[in-house]
């Protein structure tokens, strides 16, 4: 287990595994679901999926919708990468704003968990049909996040390419 922490960077630690507990701790206290596990070993793959989504749910839906109404404005990727390579501290404060990006999609997560439970009591239907839109759901999300970070690679090689040629 302890080699197995070694390996986890700060980044899966502040983007999934810290988010996943978080969400468990919040969505057990003011719901009926039980998501907090009693063995550690299947806790802590079960609050990094948990993270894993929630950040996905941030770089998907909270991110662009951020863009959309301009209350954040990022720069053109190829000078992202450029500028990272000149200060190795734009990592660091990527890594910081993609922790806040998930902070906000975990409070957004947790809101709809309570209200979901909420709606769960009116319309019993709700509970046949969920695990199916779950599934659904993290499927789509998970297709989506694959295309965004193909996408980034892409951006990522071309911006070191055009370096290369000059």
């Amino acid at each position: 287990m302890k080699d197995l922490l070694d390996k986890i960077s700060s980044y899966n630690i502040f983007n999934f595994l810290l988010p996943g507990v978080i969400f468990a701790v919040f969505v057990s206290k003011i719901t009926s679901f039980t998501l907090m596990q009693e063995d550690v070993l299947s806790g802590a793959f079960v609050y990094y999926f948990l993270g894993a989504v929630i950040s996905r749910i941030g770089s998907l839906i909270v991110e662009p919708v951020l863009k959309a109404t301009k209350i954040i404005n990022f720069a053109e990727y190829k000078d992202f990468v450029v500028a990272s390579k000149n200060d190795p501290k734009i990592e660091v404060l990527s890594e910081t704003n993609n922790m806040y990006r998930t902070i906000c999609a975990l409070l957004l997560c947790v809101g709809l968990a309570y209200i979901l439970d909420a709606t769960m009591s009116y319309y019993p239907t709700v509970i046949e049909a969920a695990p199916f839109v779950v599934l659904a759901f993290l499927f789509v999300i998970f297709i989506w996040s694959y295309r965004k970070q193909t996408s980034y690679i892409k951006k990522r090689i071309s911006a070191n390419l055009e370096k290369a040629d000059k």
